[in-house]
């Protein structure tokens, strides 16, 4: 399935409780519909113990949110140009 957007594009999120937040798409998943925006929906993610961790811990990374909740930021300030001109 073709989307709006694509990796390393920047994007304005429009709904949620990240809205009005600005970032770089990290990864885009077109069967699911789904991207991963830097920055946006943080979640914790538990790490098992490890040669690397031996103490374990937590892990803060992005979340991904649904591909009609983002609009590319271009797009998203020409429309609020237009906005404020009439």
């Amino acid at each position: 399935m073709k989307l709006h957007v694509k990796k390393n594009d920047v994007v304005v999120v429009l709904s949620g409780n990240d809205r009005g937040k600005r970032g770089k798409i990290i990864s885009v998943n077109p069967q699911k519909q789904r991207v991963s925006v830097e920055g946006v929906r943080m979640i914790k993610k538990a790490l098992r113990k490890s040669q690397d961790r031996p103490q374990g811990g937590f892990q803060e990374r992005e979340g991904t949110i649904h591909v009609s909740n983002v609009m590319l930021a271009e797009t998203f300030d020409k429309r609020q140009g237009a906005a404020k001109k009439k």
